[in-house]
Parts: structure tokens; C-alpha cells; sequence
């Protein structure tokens, strides 16, 4: 049996625990920075001396060819220095394991390992307009990043990010419907590392590479019934690479399922691809998807507790 569990399983069984957890639960009113959404951030600020954790689950599965199956785990803390300006630590991990498949300079080959760690990342969310107070909500959000695993591949590769986005969000309905948008860029730079007794012929650069990505998310929510709220969100993503100008570009979209009580909180989303383009590896089938970077879909669920 692989390490990793398929994709099917894993929606079941964490949907399944998703669902038993909060149908025992309490109902109470959801806090501020309450993510309802598994992708797509929303502007509401962290209140002043607020502690949360959050821990991420995300599955990504299927590149269209043999066997990939990568799970990334993220804890994050976060505190509220004021009531407009919140900083979080975020301790990354990820596990793989992928057969059958070789692309040049992004699959050398086999790979198959438990949670690792992956890398670290610190982050800073700023409010400059209120969702509850404003007519709309204005947030910032910059973040930087160091990963030591190729999120594609599973090899030894150091990365160093920056990221910076612009958060919107706006209460309809007396507060029952959501609406969030995400507009920002993330810059890289990654620098894999050798290995040996790779294939003849098989591309590998080694030399550092830098990209730069366009990203934008959507996300509408409607609270159901109390402290439960469904939705739909959607992000697209530009990637830039300095040698090839656009490499890539995908839209995902997917529904999301959200519980929010007085301390603590969860969001599970299901997050397939919809359609990208760009770069292909030889003999991909289909050929309306990003699947060199990106997977077929995405599994992310979110559980936080404020303190």
C-alpha cells in the first residue's frame, strides 16, 4: 500500500471527520479573520492581543500521467499586534509520492516520502478599511518564505519568496452573504540541486532561475445556517519565468464548506483545475491543462483555534 493514501480516500476521510467534529459542536458567532475560504483570503484584521492557529491540510493529486500524489501541511500562528496589523509564523511540511513520470527539470524520476519539513515563512496582514465599518474592506498582506523541497518533484531545491497581495472584502445581507477578492504578485528565486545518475539527455539546471506570478482569487460564501456557510472560490495564477516570458497559467475552481464557532473554526474546500495552458510535457493528454506545475485537482482543509 503506498504511503500516501489516493485522493478518493483522503476527501472521504477528512470530509468525514469534518462533518462528525462539527456536528457535535456548539453553535456560537464566528471571530474575525475567521478563513472561510480554503484559498482566497479575506480583509477582516485579527483583533488586537488575538492568538490563532491554524493548521492546513492540502492534497495535490493527478498529473495526467503514472502516479502523483503530494501532500503540503502548513501550521501557522498568528497574533494581533493592533486591530488593524496581525503577523503569523508558519512552519511548512510536505510529503510525496510519485512514480512513472518524467519531465525535464521539474520530474527526474521516482520519489516517494512521509511529512517532511519543507521550509518556513513569516507574514504580515495590515487593514486599511474595516468590512464590518466600511463599505468595502481594504487589506494588505506580505509575506516571505524558504523552502528546501520542490513542491513538484520532492527533490532538494532551496526557494526564496515574496509575496505581496491585496485583500477586498464586502458584508451583503446582513452579513449572510460574502463576497472576497484577492489581486497580487509573488516573486522567486530557486535554485535545484544537483543529482546524480540522471537520465541521458535529461534537463536539470542547476543554476538559479527567478519567476514572477500573477495571482487573483474569488470567493463568494452564504451562511446556511448558523456558523455554517457554503461557497464557491476560484484563483488564477501567471507565472513569468525571466528566460521564456509566460511559462504557465491555470484557473481553479472549486466548492467550499465552512464552520465557524466561538473558539475554534474549520473550512474544507475541493479545488480541481478548470482549464491552463503554457508550457506541456511530451505526450500529455490533455492539453487544456497546466499539469508540469499544477495537478489535476486540489484537496485543502483548515481547522483554527483562537486562544
Amino acid at each position: 500500500m503506498r504511503s500516501i493514501i489516493c485522493t478518493n480516500l483522503t476527501a472521504r476521510i477528512v470530509t468525514a471527520a469534518f462533518i462528525g467534529v462539527m456536528a457535535g459542536s456548539v453553535s456560537y458567532e464566528s471571530q474575525a479573520d475567521e478563513e472561510i475560504f480554503g484559498y482566497v483570503k479575506g480583509a477582516e484584521p485579527l483583533p488586537k492581543g488575538a492568538l490563532e492557529l491554524v493548521e492546513w491540510i492540502t492534497v495535490r493529486s493527478d498529473k495526467g500521467t503514472g502516479y502523483y500524489q503530494a501532500v503540503d501541511s502548513k501550521t501557522e500562528l498568528e497574533y494581533g499586534f493592533t486591530d488593524k496589523l496581525s503577523g503569523e509564523f508558519d512552519i511548512l511540511g510536505m510529503g510525496i509520492d510519485t512514480s512513472g513520470i518524467l519531465i525535464d527539470a521539474y520530474v527526474p524520476g521516482d520519489k516517494k516520502y512521509g511529512m517532511s519539513l519543507a521550509g518556513v515563512e513569516l507574514a504580515l496582514k495590515y487593514n486599511f478599511l474595516s468590512p464590518a465599518k466600511d463599505p468595502i474592506g481594504v487589506s494588505s498582506y506580505f509575506a516571505l518564505s524558504y523552502q528546501r523541497l520542490d513542491p513538484h518533484s520532492g527533490q532538494d531545491k532551496d526557494t526564496y519568496s515574496a509575496e505581496l497581495l491585496f485583500l477586498f472584502q464586502k458584508y451583503f445581507l446582513d452579513d449572510q452573504l460574502i463576497l472576497v477578492g484577492n489581486i497580487g504578485l509573488e516573486s522567486t528565486v530557486a535554485t535545484r540541486k544537483p543529482i546524480a545518475n540522471l537520465p541521458p539527455d535529461f534537463e536539470w539546471p542547476t543554476h538559479p532561475e527567478m519567476e514572477i506570478e500573477v495571482l487573483a482569487g474569488l470567493g463568494v460564501s452564504y451562511r446556511f445556517a448558523p456558523n455554517w456557510f457554503i461557497g464557491l472560490e476560484a484563483i488564477y495564477d501567471n507565472e513569468r519565468e525571466t528566460v521564456v516570458g509566460v511559462e504557465r497559467w491555470s484557473v481553479q475552481a472549486g466548492p467550499t464548506l465552512h464552520y465557524g464557532g466561538k473558539k475554534w473554526w474549520g473550512t474544507l474546500t475541493w479545488l480541481p483545475q478548470i482549464v491552463g495552458g503554457g508550457a506541456t510535457y511530451p505526450g500529455q493528454i490533455d492539453q487544456n491543462l497546466q499539469l508540469i506545475e499544477k495537478t489535476e485537482e486540489e484537496i485543502r482543509f483548515k481547522i483554527g483555534y483562537n486562544f
